[in-house]
Formats: structure tokens, sequence, C-alpha cells
């Protein structure tokens, strides 16, 4: 019989707390944790659990894949410890949960990218299939941990990964070699992209530059700058209240005084998804990107336009690119997989209407 105390908004129980709070809810949105509600235990939910350790989530795949997604190195609300998850996998495990389910990604793709080394080694140890590649970029966890500059991962993984065609030295100092070099010859085309584009309008930014500098003098840089915080403020208070289709109007006129803030593309950008205008959102995103390349926002901005306008291969890789620039923001691994979850149920429904369509 369960005992119900109450005690910080928690209720104490007899059944082992980690695995409760990975138990997802699906209830009109992608999901919920029970650690988010309050909600502890109750007899029904722990045999649930134990009962069905392999049952498939569309969004979060199974139990165990939720453990992992939930885990995390620093305390974050609405997260679990390295060490309570630990206690989760554990106790799934017993329960004869399966340790390779593809749904988003399996749960050692999943570790590897989120730099989870205790969870990397435990799934290795009991059995999970280190050459199963991700469902985003098809590339096995060791290549991951390469690319990622993680060698205390590649070199736990390095035992249990077979030989890639694609690596011609396999062993763990050729894999990270390998990986060194795929990302310089991705940052060369990055900059050969790049140089394209900038020749492209150099004359015109150039002819721009010379015509502000000989227009404008400090004090009227000050009343430029003064005018702009103005609008920004305007336009702030505007979303504030709802109002997005106001502050777009606000954030087009400060953009008229400074087409150089990275800030107003990404503002209004914000504001046109509100008020349902995906591919303006888009173009500001991208503007912003230009701006700023090395700002996560921009491409925030351009993974959400691009997520409204179902087009989620290209959304994955905005928020990749985001998630590189500021790998601790948790909401951006959150936006990442959900995009990854809405690419895969999206081939899924192209490859059911195939086969339904065939005579």
């Amino acid at each position: 019989m369960l005992q119900r105390k109450e005690t910080m908004g928690w209720y104490d129980c007899c059944y082992p707390k980690e695995l409760v709070l990975i138990y997802p809810l699906v209830k009109g949105r992608h999901y919920t944790w029970l650690c988010r509600m309050g909600i502890m235990a109750s007899s029904s939910l722990y045999c649930s659990m134990m009962q069905m350790p392999n049952r498939v989530f569309s969004d979060l795949g199974t139990p165990m894949t939720a453990a992992v997604l939930c885990a995390d190195v620093i305390c974050v609300a609405g997260k679990i410890s390295v060490s309570a998850a630990l206690k989760c996998m554990k106790l799934l495990v017993k329960a004869g949960a399966g340790l390779n389910c593809t749904t988003p990604d399996t749960p050692l793709v999943i570790a590897t990218s989120k730099d989870l080394t205790e969870c990397v080694q435990y799934l290795l140890e009991v059995g999970a299939d280190a050459n199963i590649p991700s469902n985003y970029n098809g590339t096995t966890p060791i290549e991951i941990a390469a690319d990622s500059g993680r060698r205390e991962l590649v070199e736990i993984l390095f035992p249990y990964t077979k030989p890639i065609q694609r690596v011609s030295n396999w062993s763990v100092d050729g894999i990270i070699t390998h990986a060194k070099s795929k990302h310089l010859k991705d940052k060369g085309k990055q900059s050969d992209k790049a140089s394209k584009v900038k020749q492209s309008d150099k004359d015109s930014k150039v002819k721009r530059k010379e015509d502000a500098s000989a227009r404008k003098s400090s004090s009227e840089e000050k009343v430029i700058q003064d005018k702009k915080a103005e609008l920004k403020s305007l336009g702030a208070k505007a979303v504030e209240e709802k109002d997005y289709a106001g502050a777009s109007k606000f954030y087009s006129e400060a953009v008229k005084v400074d087409p150089k803030d990275a800030t107003l593309y990404s503002n209004r950008s914000l504001c046109h998804l509100r008020i349902g205008d995906a591919h303006d959102a888009l173009v500001d995103a991208d503007a912003c990107i230009r701006l700023r390349p090395d700002w996560p926002k921009g491409y925030c901005r351009k993974g959400a336009a691009l997520t409204v306008l179902k087009d989620h291969k290209e959304a994955c890789d905005a928020y990749m690119a985001a998630v590189k620039l500021d790998p601790s923001n948790q909401e951006l691994h959150e936006a990442f997989w959900e995009a990854v979850a809405a690419m895969k149920a999206e081939l899924g429904a192209g490859q059911s209407g195939s086969s339904s369509d065939s005579d």
C-alpha cells in the first residue's frame, strides 16, 4: 500500500523514483514528463513500465531511449542526473528492455551525442550495437564521438565497432585524424560558398559602406542608435502584448535605421512566424545568419521556420548548426531531436503511402 506523504511537492512511494521520472505521457503535445508535473508513482504505472519495457512512443522511442534523452550532466529543470538515468536503464534491462530501438535514434547514438560517457559504457557492456548509424546523417557512434573531438568516447567505442571502409587507418588515432580531415574539407566548402555570396554583392556593399561613412558624423550616429533603440523597445513591448504584426512594423522601421543589426532580423523572423508567415520568417533568419554566422539564434529561427514549412531535413541541419555553436543549450538539443523525429515520421508516412498505392 502506498504511503502518500507530500515532500517539497513530490509524493514518496515504494517504487524506484528514477524509473518513474522518465515515464512519458502523451497528451495532445509532444511529451510531458511526470517529474515536470509533480507526480510520483502508482502501482499500475510501475507495473506498466516493467511489463512493457519495449513500448515505442512515436517521438521518444522506448523508455530506455527516454532515459538517455532525459539524462543530463548538468542539473537542469525537467532533467535527471546521469546516475539516476543509469539506475533507470539497469531496471529496464532487468525487465527485458531492448537496446537498439532507432526511434528517434538508438540509445547509444543519443548517449554519444550528449557525451554521456557512463551511459555509453553501460550500454556497450549489456550488448548495445555500436554499428547502428544515426538516422540523421548516417554516422556511427564512434564517428559522432570523433567529430566532436571526444577521444575518451572513441577509445571506449573502438573495441565494439566494426572497421568503416571510408576510414583508411582503423585505429583510435586514425579515426580522429579522419574526422579532423573531414572538418577541414567541410570548412573549405563553406568558405568557397561564402566567398561566392560575398563576391556577388561586393560592389553594392562597398558602396553602401562608403556612403554611410561619408554621411554619418559622431552626432548623427548617436541619433541613429537612439532611434533604433526606441524602435526595438516598442517592438519588444508589442511582442509582450502578443501584437506580432505591430511588432514586425517596428522592427522593419529599425532595419531601415540600421540594416546591419542581426538582432532586428531575428526578432522580426519570430514575429513573421507567430503571424503564420513562415516564408518571410525564413528570409529574415537567413539574413540574421549572414550578419552573425557565429550566433546560434539565427540558426534556431531558421529551424523553426523550416519546421513550419515541413522541410524537416533542412530544419535538422539548422538546429545542428545551433547546437554546435551552443552545445550546453538543452532547448536546442530538444528542438534538434524533435526535428529528427518529425523527419523520420514524414519518411515513414511516405513509405507507407507508396505501399498502399501499389497494385
